[in-house]
């Protein structure tokens, strides 16, 4: 009896399978080319020479994002604080200030430290978290004769040995410190763990002439995770409202305080909130992927990472495996063609054209994978959201500026920065 070949076997058995038991076989999910927003967008940079991978902001979205901001927040008494690390352009830092009013500062940063004392000196600084002594030292040495406020930040402090390490940092360069104290409202990432910690480091500032406690932090990341959102948010206040009190009654009240909570995330969430008196956003006037979350459906994604394409394999053919070809694509047919791209991916997801994903059998990120009906030739590009906005954006240098028509700006970015 005559053999058959291997390969036509194996397909044949896929075949059967996915026949027999259909639930084997992927649906695919592709879906044609660009729809008309990411086909303008592909035109408008080709227009613009671009042939290489690049971030793009859309400058509409952009400014409908902070509309949409600025009116959930309006008719709160809830006062608005710019996170810089989620708009790590000067020029886009400065679209959302302009566009929300704001004059608070939230940093991260040395670097950043730096660069708001420069570009914002008027600017209201609150870090976002502490720092290492040796760079908050660094700092005050160097902006010791500086009067600009943004100079004399409120440095955060989450333990008694930060506070006494800042004390020591106060002393030894004759310069009074503002401290804002960290308390952990259910994140457990860091903060004044409970009000007998928080007690304890009130009266270890009070002791201290050249410390100056201006207001309390509690970050709640956490809550839209939480299996009950809802229940987790109502701790989260209780938590801050018992902080706030405290504070109140060793201090002798809250007048000047900046009592700051949530974050892009949870903002919000917070627009009742009776014990904060601002919130800190910054990766949603953006709107990175991880930040597609029910409290920011008002939204649209306003930044993408755009790689040319730069060979198409079709089919798509993996190493050492090739005579399986035929029967992956029976099995899934999104494994059928193969896109190579130019590079520098940073940490973003592939959105058009439909139906792409990272090769389940390449690994990592070698190689863009989908089925015969992803229309997407050679030079045209692959459009990327961002998990993040942070990190990613320093990653592709100056930011192609999209204003619904053209790339009609480049905004180059701060300096790289952790």
């Amino acid at each position: 009896m005559k053999r058959l070949p291997r390969q036509p076997l194996l397909l044949r058995a896929a075949a059967l399978a996915s026949h027999v038991l259909p639930q084997l076989r992927e649906a695919d999910r592709g879906a044609g080319g660009h729809d008309a927003y990411f086909a303008g967008l592909q035109a408008a940079l080709k227009r613009a020479g671009v042939a290489q991978p690049a971030l793009v902001v859309d400058r509409r979205r952009l400014e409908a994002n902070i509309a949409a901001v600025r009116k959930t927040l309006s008719p709160t008494r809830m006062g608005l604080r710019i996170v810089t690390k989620s708009l790590p352009a000067p020029a886009l830092l400065n679209a959302v200030l302009d566009g929300v009013g704001a004059g608070r500062l939230m940093v991260f940063n040395g670097v950043m430290m730096d660069e708001m004392a420069a570009h914002h000196p008027e600017a209201d600084v609150l870090l976002g978290r502490p720092l290492p002594a040796v760079q908050v030292a660094d700092f005050v040495r160097r902006h010791a004769n500086s009067s600009a406020p943004a100079a004399r930040p409120q440095w955060l402090a989450d333990s008694l040995p930060r506070l006494r390490q800042y004390a020591e940092i106060a002393r030894a360069h004759d310069a009074r410190l503002r401290i804002n104290l960290e308390i952990d409202v259910g994140l457990h990432r860091g903060g004044l763990p409970n009000l007998e910690a928080l007690s304890q480091a009130i009266d270890l500032a009070a002791r201290e002439p050249m410390l100056r406690i201006t207001g309390l932090m509690g970050y709640d990341a956490h809550v839209p995770g939480a299996a009950a959102p809802a229940a987790e948010l109502a701790r989260v206040l209780e938590r801050y409202g018992a902080a706030v009190k405290l504070l109140a009654g060793k201090l002798g009240g809250l007048t000047g305080l900046t009592l700051n909570t949530a974050g892009s995330p949870t903002y919000a969430l917070h627009l009742d909130d009776p014990h904060a008196n601002e919130v800190a956003v910054g990766s949603a006037f953006v709107k990175p992927a991880h930040f597609d979350l029910p409290s920011l459906g008002d939204l649209k994604p306003a930044a993408f990472v755009v790689q040319p394409v730069l060979k198409v394999m079709d089919p798509a053919v993996f190493p050492g495996r090739e005579s399986l070809t035929a029967v992956f694509n029976t099995l899934d047919p999104n494994s059928r063609r193969g896109f190579f791209l130019y590079g520098g991916y940073g940490d973003a997801r592939p959105v058009s054209p439909p139906g792409l994903r990272f090769s389940r059998i390449w690994g990592g990120r070698g190689m863009l994978e989908g089925s015969a009906r992803v229309a997407l030739p050679q030079d045209d590009f692959v459009f990327m959201r961002p998990t993040e906005s942070e990190g990613v954006f320093l990653q592709f240098g100056d930011i192609a500026v999209y204003d619904g028509e053209e790339i009609s700006a480049w905004w180059p970015t701060f300096p790289i920065h952790a």
